[in-house]
């Protein structure tokens, strides 16, 4: 484990230049103490790190020193071609590119790795669109992608969901997306300063813009933002928006096991984990939910393993509904 973690320090410093020991200890998933160990054991073994002290120091490689140790194994080789996603590349026009690397890669690999492309693409395949869905490009995608690569503003017509005129944003566009099968822009305003900072951040669905002009205008990009973390962010708080409303459910054993398979998993495990049983080992929650149609649906699944206590619409909705069905099932033989 050590002489992997020291092989890739040596990596991250040829690469970056210069890192500090924090910057470090966060790549390597260890202590700074440990950094400063592994750093005199890299100079002892004979490689050139030097270290400036102080408040802005760090660590480099002096005199352009450059590592022999760029082999590839196999797993490494397999994890490379595993990491493409061929429908993403190819909406974003980098199908060609990234055939060409991939070609490059495998003729750098040691013979005996040659076979790792087509032997990975036979075992692992990516299908991100969910089911039912046709997967499409949004026609403008290749534009954003093209302003996201270069740094260049954007000026868009984009159409709000349920709103049928389109708004004009000028735009910073950050990254795109890929989630489901659906492509979303994160950006941020280029309009006026009086926005606050965190208005200023926006997430687009890429196939509700009407109109993409790619400006020649760049913008500076604010080195803090991380897209992976500002889309969990988001995610997240879009999945909590949408729970709007509450509902009151009187859960059998079997009830509990079933309820976060039917309904959104997070709130189903925050429903539970305050849920108070009976002395029948009935479990009573109270459990967020979008909207009293998007509940009926989900909770129907439940049947008998679920009574709906409140509100007193929705739990007369299901009583009728049961009693509709057991109309069904008590007339016997069948006609």
């Amino acid at each position: 484990m050590r002489a992997s973690r020291l092989i890739k320090m040596v990596l991250l410093l040829q690469s970056r230049r210069e890192m500090t020991a924090a910057e470090l200890a966060a790549e390597l998933e260890v202590s700074e103490r440990t950094v400063a160990r592994d750093v005199a054991a890299l100079s002892e073994a004979g490689v050139p790190v030097y270290s400036d002290r102080g408040r802005t120091g760090g660590y480099r490689l002096v005199g352009g020193y450059r590592t022999r140790l760029t082999g590839m194994g196999r797993s490494e080789a397999e994890a490379l071609f595993l990491s493409g996603v061929p429908a993403a590349l190819r909406d974003l026009g980098l199908a060609d590119a990234a055939s060409a690397a991939r070609l490059k890669v495998s003729a750098a690999l040691d013979p005996a790795l040659r076979d790792v492309h087509d032997s990975t693409a036979q075992r692992f395949h990516l299908d991100a669109p969910g089911w039912w869905q046709t997967p499409g490009t949004p026609p403008l995608l290749p534009a954003l992608a093209d302003a996201v690569w270069s740094d260049r503003r954007v000026d868009v017509r984009y159409r709000r969901r349920d709103a049928e005129a389109e708004v004009e944003r000028r735009l910073e566009p950050y990254g795109l997306v890929l989630k489901a099968g659906l492509w979303y822009l994160a950006a941020r305003l280029a309009g006026p300063a009086e926005v606050p900072e965190d208005r200023q951040w926006r997430v687009y669905r890429v196939e509700r813009f009407g109109e993409v002009a790619v400006l020649d205008e760049r913008f500076r990009r604010d080195e803090r933002f991380a897209l992976a973390d500002f889309w969990a962010d988001r995610a997240a708080g879009f999945a909590r928006a949408l729970l709007r409303e509450e509902v009151t459910l009187r859960l059998t054993d079997r009830g509990t096991r079933r309820l976060r398979h039917v309904t959104d998993r997070r709130a189903a495990e925050e429903a539970l984990a305050d849920g108070v049983v009976d002395d029948r080992g009935r479990t009573t929650v109270t459990l967020r939910v979008e909207n009293e149609e998007v509940a009926y649906s989900q909770l129907l699944g439940l049947g008998p393993e679920c009574e709906v206590l409140a509100p007193e619409p929705l739990r007369t909705r299901f009583a009728e509904s049961a009693r509709r069905t057991a109309e069904l099932y008590t007339t016997w033989p069948l006609s």
